[in-house]
């Protein structure tokens, strides 16, 4: 059922998956779907849960803090398999087992690093919620995208962004790499 549904997700976006989709790709009845996982919100709970059954977690670094780069990158790297894959996760909370595993990894990390409780458990927050911002990003991207914003920049209403403009959509794998610096830069290790 979830395989299914995830992918209806990679052939119609987020915006077009639903329990009927769902149940068309099987060849079943929306009420069969329905049956096994009750709602849409679970649904997608579950999704959001299968996806990051896609981070490995071998040859990982032995220096936490190299560690939980290495994580991050690898939870990025999963978002990006399916299309809308950080739009997905975003709009969950499941306490699942491979979003658990992820999320143990990771603040084991930082703790492991020397960061109190406290610290490492909003770290991980952060590390997540900005992954899973500039992923949305980078997912939801277009040529047009960078025409309309330069167009909207205009030098004497926002002199400060024009400077910067080349700098606001470009590469992303530099700026998850700079963010994730600009984030880890807190931690005492």
């Amino acid at each position: 059922m979830i395989d299914a549904a995830l992918h209806v997700l990679d052939e119609r976006g987020l915006g077009g998956l639903s329990t009927r989709a769902v149940a068309d790709r099987l060849g079943v009845r929306m009420n069969t779907v329905l049956w096994h996982v009750k709602t849409k919100a679970r649904m997608v709970e579950l999704m959001a849960d299968a996806v990051l059954a896609g981070i490995r977690y071998d040859d990982l670094p032995g220096a936490p803090l190299d560690r939980a780069r290495e994580l991050a990158a690898r939870y990025r790297r999963t978002l990006l398999v399916h299309r809308d894959g950080a739009a997905l996760v975003t709009g969950t909370y499941p306490a699942e087992p491979h979003t658990l595993r992820f999320a143990d990894r990771l603040v084991g990390a930082f703790l492991e690093a020397g960061a109190d409780e406290r610290q490492a458990a909003w770290t991980a927050w952060t590390v997540n919620y900005f992954t899973l911002g500039l992923t949305q990003e980078e997912q939801a991207e277009g040529e047009e995208d960078d025409a309309r914003l330069a167009r909207a920049v205009e030098p004497g209403a926002h002199p400060a962004l024009r400077r910067v403009l080349p700098h606001l959509r470009q590469n992303f794998d530099e700026r998850f790499a700079f963010g994730l610096e600009a984030v880890l830069s807190r931690i005492p290790g």
